[in-house]
């Protein structure tokens, strides 16, 4: 059997010559969302197309592209008109979009805006919440897909610029339905080692690509974690939730590597900066002890020091001079004092005693006026019974012995 075998660009040819001269295909109207946008430096727009089941690669050349009143972003909804072909270097076919209007904005945009705007409302984005990324930290952890462009750029670039700094990679899934979970699952495990600094990220893809970023269980985890974090998600047109709540956003996992460490270049620049200016001013100030030095060394004091010494001897004599003066001006003022004291003393004394001496003769006078020796000089006699004087006749009875007591001496008689 004779087989008839053509290459796969010449297969390539046929489709793409079929499909270029299909009539059905020279213009067709589609409509779908905005996926893995990227907006050349020339003015080209590369794109997919895509509903809930499939996918078109789209391409809009500069000519159309800058007719279009509006920014085209990942999520929103368009209608386009354009031609189907063939790129024959990949063999797929495209559409060649002419014109491109808005409509509406797809299901994944709309998330997004309603959980950012709900998680700004909480504060996660806070400013004033935020960490400062250590500008030298000791251990860097990085949370990305092990294998591909991403870790490898992370990794050299640190190597590069601060080869001192320790990384720890937790390799997890950053695509697909389980990354959410398996990125949160790593935060949580960082949480177990000593970091100064957390890399959070991926290279860049389509919404759906990047959407593990946007879930908001990532966000909580980010925010609720100690450690400072960098997010390093995508290019730099790409946004995500994570990028918000983050401490840092970097534009790109490379750039996340720069913001952790500093340039070694830099440092040792900064360092060498810093010893010039120690050694500036350590001879400035040496300069400065010198001079003041040689002031000392040629002041009048040091030359003359009996000079500090005279000063001081004159300066004693007179506050000696003064102390004596005080001290006679005091014994003084207290001697006027203590006789001026005496003779008050010596009067009152004085004063009192001859208070006093009349007042005893006054009382010495009373005491003689009632005294009843003196009634006796006068006559008058003390009738006693019993020792007990008595006043009344009726006291005494017949044949009391009774005792009467007169001037010079006392006789006893017998009432009758």
């Amino acid at each position: 059997m004779n087989h008839n075998y053509i290459t796969v660009t010449q297969l390539t040819k046929y489709i793409k010559y079929k499909i270029d001269n299909d009539v059905n295909l020279d213009n067709v109207y589609l409509k779908g969302e905005i996926s893995n946008f990227k907006a050349h430096t020339r003015g080209h727009f590369y794109f997919t197309i895509k509903d809930e089941n499939t996918r078109i690669n789209a391409v809009m050349f500069s000519s159309a592209a800058s007719k279009i009143k509006f920014v085209p972003t990942d999520g929103m909804k368009v209608l386009v008109s354009g031609k189907i072909s063939v790129y024959e270097a990949t063999g797929g076919y495209q559409i060649y979009v002419n014109e491109m209007t808005e409509d509406g904005v797809g299901n994944l945009y709309i998330a997004f805006e309603q959980l950012k705007k709900k998680l700004e409302s909480e504060g996660l984005f806070d400013p004033t919440k935020k960490k400062k990324i250590p500008k030298i930290p000791n251990t860097i952890g990085i949370i990305t897909a092990p294998t591909g462009a991403a870790i490898k750029d992370i990794l050299s670039t640190i190597k590069r610029r601060w080869p001192l700094a320790k990384t720890i990679l937790f390799p997890s899934l950053v695509q697909g339905d389980e990354a959410a979970s398996d990125i949160v699952r790593n935060i949580n495990l960082s949480k177990e080692y000593p970091l100064d600094v957390l890399i959070i990220g991926r290279g860049g893809g389509s919404i759906e690509d990047l959407w593990p970023f946007n879930e908001e269980i990532v966000a909580r985890a980010i925010y609720d974690l100690d450690t400072p974090v960098i997010s390093a998600v995508g290019h730099e047109i790409d946004f995500t939730i994570s990028d918000f709540v983050a401490d840092l956003r970097a534009p790109t996992p490379t750039g996340a590597a720069e913001m952790a460490v500093p340039n070694m270049s830099d440092v040792t620049n900064f360092l060498k900066q810093l010893e010039l200016r120690i050694i500036t001013n350590i001879n400035n100030n040496i300069a400065i002890k010198k001079e003041l030095l040689n002031k000392l060394q040629n002041s009048f004091v040091l030359k003359n020091p009996l000079t500090i010494y005279e000063v001081k001897e004159q300066k004693f004599d007179n506050l000696y001079n003064r102390l004596l003066i005080n001290y006679k001006n005091l014994v003084n003022n207290n001697s006027n004092k203590i006789t001026l004291i005496n003779n008050n003393l010596i009067n009152s004394m004085n004063n009192l005693l001859t208070k006093n001496t009349n007042k005893y003769n006054n009382l010495l006078q009373k005491l003689e006026t009632l005294n009843p020796i003196l009634t006796l000089k006068r006559g008058y006699a003390i009738v006693k019974n019993n020792n007990k004087a008595i006043d009344s006749i009726k006291k005494i009875k017949k044949d009391d012995i009774i005792n009467i007591e007169l001037q010079d001496g006392k006789i006893d008689a017998k009432v009758i």
